[in-house]
């Protein structure tokens, strides 16, 4: 899980028994970089533990707790963990026993670390907001390795209460446990950052370029969430649309190129749209030959994109008569994502280092 060992990291005053007490200097500075989350094997019982956490949270279900914990308990988490589990299946990584979303991050943050590495007295962790590690657990590390400041990156380049919103919740939740509250910083949603629609737009480019055909459209999917949350107020909507106007004109394309969709809808309300599945099926019935569908939305590349875009959607692509299908990888810790990461994290160190 750490990144960077510290080596003025002390164990328990032998004469008090007290442990991770904070240490008088003010010079460590924290960076936690916060994911979404993944559970820890794609069993029944590891997916029950991770979807119930993650479906138990207020901000991603905003149901009454009366009508939604029944459903939750006695349907969902008695169904959806082996369904989810055999498609986690499909990509897991086998070589480290992990999702996808666990290598990436850990590889982020890594890379991070070596990026920051003439500021030693920078420590780079990584936690996530469902599974292991918890926020809370590495945010008390990082406390009692000395940190008396900590920068916390929710990874999400549009702002949503159901994810960054919901990470911030969890961070302070953790600090209110404790006796000592080091100086903190957020990282803001980016959906407008230069450097971030360069990045998407040369990764774009770039797998564009090695292909064998050209897409005649393509789809940036976005992750959805009801379209009563932005009724509410919640901006992401707007945030990826946005997102999706700066990087159609960075690519220099017409709009009827690039597509704004939005997947992974759950449950009965109607969710943002269009649809990501069904504007994949419709384009194909329609005539539409080759595509290329990619996930702004998200830094890494999870269940998301690569099962339900890369396997399912490529399916229902090619079984309404479509031909050529690709998906474009996330950003992940490809140069140019870093280049995204280490751009936001010093600046909101400015001052600190």
């Amino acid at each position: 899980m750490t990144v960077i060992i510290d080596p003025d990291h002390k164990p328990a005053d032998p004469a008090t028994g007290i442990k991770g007490a904070p240490t008088t200097d003010a010079g460590k500075v924290g960076v936690l970089l916060v994911n979404l989350g993944t559970p820890d094997g794609t069993d029944y019982w590891p997916m029950r533990r991770y979807l119930s956490e993650f479906l138990s949270d207020r901000r991603v279900i905003e149901w009454p707790r009366t009508i939604w914990y029944p459903i939750l308990q006695g349907i969902v988490l008695s169904r959806r963990p082996r369904k989810s589990g055999a498609a986690y299946d499909k990509i897991w990584n086998r070589e480290h026993n992990e999702s996808p979303l666990r290598t990436f991050t850990r590889a982020q943050g890594e890379k991070l670390a070596a990026a920051l590495a003439d500021h030693p007295h920078v420590i780079v962790d990584w936690a996530m907001r469902y599974g292991k590690p918890s926020i809370e657990t590495v945010t008390q590390e990082l406390i009692e390795r000395g940190c008396q400041r900590i920068v916390m990156f929710p990874l999400y380049p549009q702002y949503s209460a159901t994810t960054t919103a919901t990470v911030n919740d969890k961070f302070f939740e953790a600090l209110i446990k404790m006796r000592f509250q080091p100086a903190i910083r957020t990282v803001p949603a980016y959906p407008q950052e230069p450097v971030y629609i360069e990045a998407l737009a040369h990764s774009i480019e770039q797998h564009l370029a090695r292909l064998d055909f050209t897409p005649e459209v393509v789809i940036a999917s976005y992750h959805g969430i009801p379209q009563s949350y932005v009724r509410r107020g919640d901006p992401y909507y707007q945030q990826c649309l946005e997102t999706s106007r700066l990087l159609t004109a960075q690519l220099g394309w017409d709009e009827k190129r690039l597509l704004t969709c939005f997947q992974s809808r759950f449950g009965p309300e109607e969710w943002l749209q269009p649809y990501t599945d069904e504007t994949v099926e419709r384009l194909a019935r329609e005539g539409v030959k080759s595509i290329a569908v990619f996930n702004p939305g998200f830094v890494s590349d999870c269940l998301e994109t690569l099962e339900e875009i890369a396997v399912e959607a490529a399916k229902t692509f090619k079984e309404a008569g479509g031909r050529n299908f690709t998906h474009i990888p996330c950003l992940n810790d490809s140069p140019e994502g870093m280049e995204v990461i280490e751009t936001l994290v010093r600046r909101e160190l400015s001052g600190w280092l």
